[in-house]
């Protein structure tokens, strides 16, 4: 497989249509001065009203293995989910289609049976490991912004920049709830204040061509499903 990234002449276009999620990593470090380049461009993201109320606390080394150590060990002692940021009911109806057509599509990447329990776990752990990234790039918020529906949009803006920018130098991402669901050891190995909402966390790395599912690029809504036009002729 072929990555279109790492091109700083791409047009926008290139880098929006060959972006795909990074779930496999390359056992190499990214320098700090590139992930502050990226986070740069990312925060040009508009916000409402200028609030711009993102920090991003990036991890690696004996930190980050400690966050995956700890999310490890406590998902598999049944400790209960404790995500700050709201996850609201499953998915139902087209919505929970659209999710298990993704799965199924990386299962068949990576040769996982329906039946292989253990293959099936250490698929699942692998998100809780941040997908063996060497970069982890926690998404926090200011709490006093807590019941405001613009600060999750704002973040949200800002991680699709940051994972776009990424790609633009070389780097892939994806973007994940399992790195932050056991929220205490993310916030004691990152040192995240208590004055912060942890939202999302997105891996980050150089992308390694041989990891199956690193091929699987998902299928988006036609845009007549999508989108109405009001007013046109």
């Amino acid at each position: 497989m072929s990555f279109e990234s790492g091109h700083p002449d791409q047009t926008y276009e290139q880098v929006v249509r060959g972006r795909r999620s990074i779930r496999g990593y390359l056992d190499k470090p990214v320098p700090r001065a590139l992930i502050e380049e990226v986070i740069s461009m990312a925060m040009r993201s508009p916000t409402s009203m200028n609030t711009q109320p993102w920090h991003f606390h990036v991890i690696t080394g004996e930190p980050l293995d400690r966050i995956r150590k700890g999310n490890t060990e406590n998902i598999l002692a049944g400790v209960p989910d404790s995500r700050e940021f709201r996850r609201g009911h499953a998915f139902e109806g087209v919505h929970r289609d659209r999710q298990v057509g993704c799965a199924v599509q990386l299962f068949e990447a990576m040769g996982i049976a329906r039946d292989d329990k253990e293959k099936r776990q250490d698929w699942v752990l692998r998100g809780f490991r941040q997908f063996d990234a060497p970069v982890c790039v926690i998404v926090t918020y200011d709490k006093e912004l807590s019941d405001s529906d613009d600060t999750a949009f704002d973040c949200g803006a800002v991680t699709t920049a940051l994972v776009n920018a990424a790609w633009s130098r070389g780097l892939g991402c994806v973007i994940n709830s399992q790195g932050i669901m056991q929220s205490p050891v993310v916030r004691e190995h990152a040192g995240i204040p208590d004055d912060q909402v942890i939202m999302k966390a997105v891996a980050l790395g150089w992308p390694d061509p041989d990891f199956p599912a690193n091929s699987v690029y998902i299928t988006r809504r036609p845009i007549e499903d999508a989108a109405r036009f009001v007013g046109f002729d």
